[in-house]
């Protein structure tokens, strides 16, 4: 069986959320399917030393540029929200818990999540906004919102973000496939070749 591609994603990442619109097609094309993990940038920058890019001088200002430029070229809604970054916590453990019980729906979810944020400007970094954003969708509202505050999820959330570290992530999106890192949402067009191809 050809080995799944491994997403990694922060939920306060625009690039991330860009990319979530279309990695399972882009995998399908290819006969793989992708493995969801997200992540929490704030706590690898702690590894790493970065910063969020809106924070950088120069840097924070072409992005904002390219972000939007981006929108504009594949027509997917997007707006950069008044308070950004935010936590992504909440969400991320709201990911997990239904993604053991719904894989497809915490993978829907996590796009209606994406979509409140950066196409409504909705503060999904609030616990109230997550649960109301899973009772929007049809799902299990209570649960979700008593997830966000479970210790086991909590520490599944700690576990998820080790392993991505230790795999060398460091940013969002960034995707593994067949052993080989990509980091960026302008490096969909390499992973593709190399789908294509059987690697280079």
């Amino acid at each position: 069986m050809t080995a799944s591609i491994d997403f990694y994603f922060d939920f306060s990442s625009p690039y991330g959320y860009f990319a979530a619109q279309g990695i399972d097609a882009l995998a399908a094309r290819f006969g793989r399917g992708v493995d969801w993990h997200p992540v929490l940038l704030g706590a690898i920058f702690k590894t790493t030393g970065a910063r969020p890019l809106a924070e950088v001088p120069y840097k924070g200002d072409y992005s904002r540029h390219d972000w939007a430029r981006i929108a504009r070229l594949t027509g997917i809604p997007f707006r950069l929200p008044a308070l950004f970054p935010i936590s992504a916590a909440n969400p991320s453990r709201a990911f997990l818990w239904l993604a053991r019980r719904d894989e497809g729906g915490a993978r829907r979810f996590a796009l209606a999540l994406y979509a409140a944020y950066f196409a409504a400007g909705r503060n999904i970094g609030e616990a109230e906004v997550v649960a109301a954003v899973a009772a929007e969708q049809g799902l299990d509202a209570a649960g979700i919102a008593a997830a966000m505050t479970d210790p086991t999820v909590k520490d599944e959330l700690r576990h998820v973000v080790g392993q991505a570290e230790a795999r060398g992530v460091f940013g969002s999106p960034y995707f593994v496939v067949d052993g080989e890192p990509f980091w960026g949402w302008d490096r969909l067009g390499m992973l593709e070749t190399w789908l294509e191809r059987g690697g280079f």
